[in-house]
């Protein structure tokens, strides 16, 4: 009995599914690239184009707009990023506080050896529009729900409820972030991981033992 088409299809290879699937992907993967080296504002959709190796008719398939693909990308970036993180935390044999540390190593770590998505994810996000805007303020919540999850894992209330101190400690993350990275990365990472560690203890003092100093 032969096939039926479907079937042909996919003997063939992949089915269109996935072969659209695919091409999304090739179109987020440059533009980060693109994104990271040109900026977005400077940026086009010939480019992105072209760093994928696709055409315009297939940008179109899978976006409706550089910045429909701006956010995709960006949450590609967040995504990773947070895996990533959500790792080293796991991995980490101590408790809240070292595990906090390594988690943060591992955000600096990560934003110095893949600039162009460090780019992507401090800067290219942001003041675009009220749509991209929602998605960077998302990801910031989360980013300050993963940091209050590390540093608090049981306790509850107090300064780790307050949404205002969280996203002041986030906020204050990037912004040695961005200052780390102006600079050429000269401070020491150990010295900007402490500072970072610094700040996050505004959530959770408790989680310096007495007797055992921060280690900051």
């Amino acid at each position: 009995m032969p096939p039926s088409m479907a079937d042909q299809r996919l003997y063939r290879g992949s089915s269109a599914e996935e072969r659209r699937a695919q091409r999304r992907e090739q179109f987020i993967e440059a533009a980060i690239h693109v994104y990271g080296a040109q900026g977005y504002r400077h940026a086009t959709v010939k480019a992105v184009c072209e760093a994928a190796g696709l055409t315009e008719r297939y940008f179109y398939e899978s976006f409706s707009n550089s910045e429909e693909l701006l956010v995709a990308s960006f949450q590609a970036v967040k995504d990773f990023l947070f895996g990533e993180l959500e790792k080293a935390s796991a991995g980490s044999s101590g408790e809240a506080l070292e595990r906090t540390r390594a988690m943060l190593q591992a955000y600096y770590e990560l934003l110095q050896g893949n600039p162009q998505s460090a780019r992507v994810f401090l800067v290219e996000i942001s003041g675009v529009s009220p749509a991209v805007d929602r998605a960077l303020v998302a990801a910031l919540e989360a980013f300050g729900a993963l940091i209050t999850r590390t540093l608090t894992p049981r306790e509850g209330g107090g300064a780790a409820d307050d949404p205002l101190l969280r996203a002041g400690v986030v906020g204050g993350v990037l912004h040695i972030a961005l200052s780390w990275i102006s600079s050429g990365y000269t401070r020491p990472i150990h010295e900007v991981v402490g500072a970072a560690l610094r700040l996050c203890l505004v959530l959770n003092p408790g989680a310096v033992k007495p007797g055992r100093g921060s280690g900051v």
